[in-house]
């Protein structure tokens, strides 16, 4: 099998698997995005707030040995 067989044939079943995809609807991805876009910011607060803690108790235990 050629080249330009292998590669007709293969972009022939991605053209046939995309037509089998289902895509989510506008108001879907909105969602979604919202939701991530808030985990995120969840998860970023949370570990600011941990590398404070971390950042204090380095510096506190430097101090003890000074």
């Amino acid at each position: 099998m050629g080249l330009f067989t292998r590669l007709k044939n293969f972009l022939s079943e991605v053209v046939a698997e995309l037509k089998k995809t289902t895509w989510p609807s506008q108001t879907e991805v909105r969602g979604t995005t919202t939701v991530v876009i808030i985990t995120m910011f969840i998860i970023a607060t949370f570990l600011w707030i941990v590398d404070l803690a971390l950042g204090r108790l380095y510096f506190m235990t430097i101090s003890l040995f000074k």
